[in-house]
């Protein structure tokens, strides 16, 4: 599908777009992929990482918060990827406007230009934050989201399709508490803290996360919400595979922090049908006949939800372990 295709990243020079569009070269043949995001060094670095496919990359630099920029990084692309967020809880709190701007106007410029580009599909990265949101930056990707999903209503005559996929934080990255605890080890301290001993998390990985985005370009219809079935892990267990017999001492919850990660709310059961390897939340609304999903899987039972401390796979010490080495 997307062998001889023109592939638009936003916020690509994150940890996200460098897997994707190594996942892109190692499994397509992609036509172009253009690279869409407001930093200079790290377009740099990205370049020279993948100087022996230069012929197919572009680099734009551009913020979505700029419509006519991105309107023109948009033309003759084929698939959006939507990952450009500001995503730090404590920066998005202390700059609300800021968050406002990126998060969410953002959101609405991107749709605005894919639309009038005519591009085929756009795919938008959300977050657990966004379900039942306790901070800003889960407030904020809750509009995006709800923005992308309206988006197909927009759409009205044309081809162009709005779908979305949500995880958690990704095992290793920035957002994750992996690199955290990693540095305190490096640094010498013995001590690994814990903000709340009851606290969960999914563990999914990058490769895990570009394949549900591939799954969405394939499969969307128009307004879906994709979710990928990974397991469950506590953050105590976390730590003790990164030091055995580490001290955790319990540092109390943080502001707009959760103690576990929800991805399917009750109220979303209504709309979600499980899959073998993940969930779909179909939209409520259906703007057209050509964007009507006739769903192949099993409906969810009434009163289902989909929350870390409730997951049916569970890693232990070793397994989390076994995985580190691979992030």
């Amino acid at each position: 599908m997307l062998n001889s295709q023109s592939i638009l990243i936003t916020g690509g020079t994150g940890s996200f777009g460098n897997a994707f569009v190594e996942y892109l070269l190692e499994h397509y043949d992609p036509r172009r992929i253009v690279i869409y995001s407001r930093d200079e060094f790290k377009q740099m670095l990205m370049k020279d990482k993948f100087r022996k496919h230069a012929g197919k990359l572009r680099f734009f630099i551009g913020d979505v918060r700029d419509r006519d920029r991105l309107k023109r990084a948009f033309e003759g692309v084929d698939y959006g990827i939507h990952a450009a967020a500001l995503k730090q809880v404590p920066a998005c709190e202390y700059n609300p406007a800021e968050a406002i701007k990126t998060n969410i106007d953002g959101a609405q410029n991107v749709i605005d230009a894919a639309l009038d580009t005519g591009v085929a599909k756009v795919v938008a990265l959300s977050t657990d934050k966004a379900v039942n949101p306790v901070n800003l930056y889960g407030g904020t990707k809750l509009v995006s989201d709800k923005l992308f999903i309206a988006a197909n209503a927009y759409a009205g005559g044309k081809d162009t399709c709005f779908s979305i996929v949500r995880y958690g934080n990704v095992a290793g990255s920035r957002g994750s508490v992996i690199p955290v605890f990693r540095g305190i080890l490096q640094s010498g301290g013995k001590e690994l803290p814990v903000t709340d001993y009851r606290m969960t998390r999914f563990w999914i990985s990058l490769r895990e996360g570009v394949e549900l985005v591939v799954k969405a370009l394939e499969e969307a219809k128009g307004g879906e919400t994709f979710i990928s079935k990974i397991p469950s892990f506590k953050v105590t267990d976390l730590a003790q595979a990164m030091l055995p017999g580490a001290l955790m001492p319990e540092t109390g919850i943080r502001e707009g922090e959760k103690l576990h990660e929800i991805m399917v709310t009750t109220e979303d059961a209504a709309y979600t049908y499980e899959y073998d390897r993940h969930f779909v939340i179909y939209p409520q609304l259906v703007w057209s006949e050509k964007k009507k999903a006739a769903p192949t899987g099993q409906k969810v039972p009434e009163g289902f939800s989909y929350s870390s401390d409730q997951n049916t796979q569970w890693l232990g010490v070793e397994e989390i372990r076994e995985l580190l080495q691979k992030c």
